[in-house]
């Protein structure tokens, strides 16, 4: 009878102790969701202005939108920006987008877990188009003296072969 007790007495005891750890376990799952719930990230945006507005933006040689425009980026560095507008200048520039101190590492692994915003902006003034005259006089005489030089130039002295 006594072995039987203690058998029992055992058998709660372990269940008491699997229901602890299942419990730690539980707590330490429902605590590390918590924390991934509550964690953020790097919000990296990008606005892009131009005086006059409406101008077409290309980062990078791709089109990116009409000014004012802001979008999401993922990479720090140098980006190349061309800005096109009818009736202004074409205006090229290499745009520097450098880290914030807390996106340096190892300091970037921390702020991943708070909800951290880097925004910038970029102002940009394009220039009214030039208002010349084109000279059409010049431009076909200027064809004319180049046609004359591609035609002076002798034909390649091999044939090619069959």
């Amino acid at each position: 009878m006594q072995r039987l007790l203690y058998i029992v007495q055992t058998m709660i005891y372990i269940s008491m102790a699997e229901r602890m750890s299942h419990a730690r376990f539980l707590i330490f799952v429902s605590l590390g969701a918590s924390l991934a719930a509550l964690a953020g990230c790097v919000r990296r945006e990008m606005t892009i202005t131009s005086e006059p507005s409406g101008a077409l933006v290309y980062l990078n040689g791709e089109e990116a939108g009409r000014t004012p425009m802001t979008r999401d980026f993922t990479w720090y560095g140098t980006y190349d920006v061309v800005i096109r507008k009818e009736g202004s200048e074409t205006l090229r520039a290499r745009q520097k987008t450098i880290a914030p101190w807390w996106q340096w590492p190892p300091f970037d692994l921390v702020a991943e877990l708070f909800l951290l915003d880097d925004k910038r902006t970029y102002q940009y003034t394009l220039q009214p188009a030039a208002d010349t005259a084109i000279d059409v006089d010049a431009i076909l005489a200027r064809s004319d003296a180049l046609r004359g030089q591609l035609e002076s130039t002798r034909a390649p002295s091999t044939q090619p072969s069959r």
